[in-house]
């Protein structure tokens, strides 16, 4: 996509994100939840910008060569341009580059948009968690990405 740039999260982006998060989800991080983030070495979080606006993020916490994707959000006026697909193949080969092996993820089994994104980056589901989610109330599909499955 022309003009954007994908790059490490930083302090400036923290209250710009809260606020995509705040318009995009019932139950949004906080500014307090990203600044954390900057605070530890096994979290990856990247930003997505668009003709130096930001447009959202995506991140995940490493652990025993298994990459955990907690957030991934794009702000409304940049949905359905491809960004969230860039920022995870962004994060994978970050990831990939230290070692990660499988990445996973919880999503909402009622958000087609972001499970199609997922299965073109080569999750599969394999499993439900039951009322996972909060506000309103809805299942988790949990999905995993293998490094050979790719």
């Amino acid at each position: 996509m022309k003009g954007l740039i994908i790059r490490e999260l930083q302090d400036e982006d923290i209250e710009v994100l809260s606020r995509i998060e705040a318009a995009s989800f019932s139950m949004p991080w906080s500014a307090e939840d990203f600044a954390a983030l900057l605070q530890h070495d096994y979290c990856m979080y990247l930003v997505a910008e668009v003709d130096k606006a930001v447009a959202g993020c995506c991140g995940m916490t490493i652990s025993c060569n298994e990459g955990s994707i907690d957030n991934v959000v794009v702000a409304e006026e940049f949905r359905g341009r491809g960004i969230a697909g860039e920022l995870l193949r962004e994060l994978i080969a970050r990831g990939n580059a230290r070692g990660v092996e499988a990445y996973t993820l919880e999503v909402r089994v009622g958000n087609g948009a972001a499970i199609h994104v997922y299965e073109k980056l080569g999750f599969i589901s394999e499993g439900i968690r039951p009322g996972f989610y909060e506000k309103p109330v809805e299942d988790a599909m949990i999905m995993w990405r293998r490094k050979d499955g790719f």
